[in-house]
């Protein structure tokens, strides 16, 4: 450590205590990265953790004044290296900050730290007969600080939406150490700019979320349960697209691949349709005779369209059953090699049948295994390439083919992320779906907010610091 990084660390120290400030290499390393296996990553010279919003502040200041790179971490489950850490920096961990504040039923709200896991908040709420829909698959260890940096969204946002609609009011430490309070308590409001909104997704580089005013919805009934099989993608994707047209809105409309049906099938053993070309999982949870006449539909919709199989239940075990071969999807794939590279693109849902198959064709290409889950009900796709890490060939191969399913889903009109973020693996990428006078625009906030460059450098766009990111070891000391 040099004679600068001692100086400002003792500094971290005497605002936050000695033990809020890790220093040791070996266990700094274990804060380096997120769930992203190949986005690249650094070492944090020092890993913070504090228990308020004032000791963020403290942070912040100490980082501004000694030109310090911060890189805020909620629990580390984000898939596209956002949470990374750059060499020298503070890795600034908020999982200490887990209140619920406030849980206001006469409002439907609920105030909370950014350390709060997204279970923990839906378990919170539900003893007021209250609802938090955004569910990311991990939502049993997730952070909210985290679902709003990167905008996650989940199974059920077909029907419910994503995190940034139900974010009214956030306060966020500014880089200079400044705290903004920003939104309201109400339904509506539309005094000045919507600054609430600009901080959802904004993967931590214009300012850390310290505490969220969220809205909640009334509690759902018990879902009904519909699965189907399908001897063509087509035939799936005619269904999703009638489900549109028809104006049924299912709590919950999702797809598996073939790929990832014998996976799963191969893991659970739970006598999948290993032939079919792909599974459609529904829900609806609109109760009564609603439900019954959703799911009804829904299956009429699906024998139109041809599917071999399907069933539907009312019992809730028996649901979770069929869930649980959704939910498992990644775990399976896991189990088939060494290394994933999972991608997050969502298309026109319209263009659902044609993207899995265009995926079907990438992975006949480069000669890898790619199986494909996601969200039918808005599009949101999850190709994951399943590879060897440890043989430089299949490395090259996987990442051409992360590159080819992004350049297939924007051909499809589509976007190269639906709810994991940018970050580092898709930051090349971000130009080429907003163009130059956007990228400008972003870089124009980005320089109002955070002019030294400083949060959560080289992030959503390689222009994200100011200086060369090569430079970071003199920026710090290091």
């Amino acid at each position: 450590m040099t004679t600068s990084t001692t100086t400002w660390v003792r500094e971290l120290q005497d605002a936050l205590g000695t033990g809020n400030v890790l220093t040791d290499p070996d266990v700094t390393l274990a804060y380096a990265r997120d769930q992203a296996m190949l986005a690249e990553a650094g070492l944090p010279a020092a890993v913070v953790l504090p228990r308020s919003t004032e000791e963020v502040v403290a942070v912040m200041q100490v980082a501004s004044r000694h030109g310090v790179p911060v890189v805020p971490r909620g629990a580390g489950s984000g898939l596209v290296g956002a949470a990374n850490a750059v060499d020298g920096c503070i890795t600034l961990v908020l999982t200490r900050m887990d209140a619920v504040l406030e849980v206001d039923p006469a409002d439907r709200l609920a105030v909370v730290q950014p350390g709060v896991v997204n279970k923990t908040l839906r378990d919170a709420v539900r003893g007021h007969g209250l609802f938090y829909p955004p569910d990311p698959a991990s939502y049993d260890w997730c952070t909210i600080g985290g679902n709003l940096a990167v905008n996650s969204g989940g199974l059920c946002c077909v029907k419910y939406g994503v995190t940034t609609d139900y974010v009214l009011g956030l306060e966020v430490v500014l880089a200079d150490g400044r705290v903004l309070r920003t939104g309201r308590r109400t339904v509506k409001g539309v005094a000045g700019y919507d600054l609430a909104r600009l901080f959802v997704g904004s993967e931590g580089t214009l300012g850390v979320i310290t505490e969220a005013t969220l809205a909640l919805r009334p509690a759902p009934a018990s879902p009904i349960t519909l699965v189907a099989s399908f001897p063509t993608t087509a035939q799936t994707g005619q269904v999703v697209e009638s489900v549109v047209t028809s104006g049924l809105v299912p709590s919950m409309l999702e797809v598996m691949d073939r790929t990832c049906i014998r996976a799963v099938d191969d893991m659970l053993k739970s006598d999948l349709d290993r032939d079919a070309a792909a599974l459609l999982l529904a829900q609806s949870d609109s109760g009564g005779a609603s439900a019954v006449e959703e799911i009804a539909a829904l299956t009429r919709l699906c024998e139109e369209a041809g599917a071999d199989f399907v069933h539907s239940t009312d019992d809730p075990a028996e649901g979770d059953m069929l869930m649980t071969a959704r939910r498992m999807a990644l775990p399976a794939l896991e189990r088939i090699a060494s290394s994933l590279l999972l991608d997050d693109v969502a298309v026109p849902r319209s263009q659902v049948a044609t993207f899995i198959d265009g995926c079907v064709a990438i992975s006949a290409q480069a000669d890898l295994v790619i199986g494909v889950v996601g969200h039918a009900g808005d599009g949101n796709m999850h190709p994951t390439i399943v590879f060897d890490g440890t043989d430089p060939d299949q490395r090259t191969r996987a990442f051409a083919a992360f590159d080819a399913i992004l350049e297939l889903g924007l051909s499809l009109g589509g976007t190269i992320t639906g709810e994991h973020g940018v970050g580092t693996l898709k930051a090349e990428w971000l130009e080429r779906e907003i163009g130059p006078v956007s990228l400008s625009v972003h870089q124009a906030i980005k320089d109002a907010l955070d002019p030294a460059g400083l949060l959560n450098p080289g992030k959503l766009f390689r222009r994200a610091h100011r200086a060369d990111l090569g430079a970071l070891g003199a920026l710090t000391g290091a």
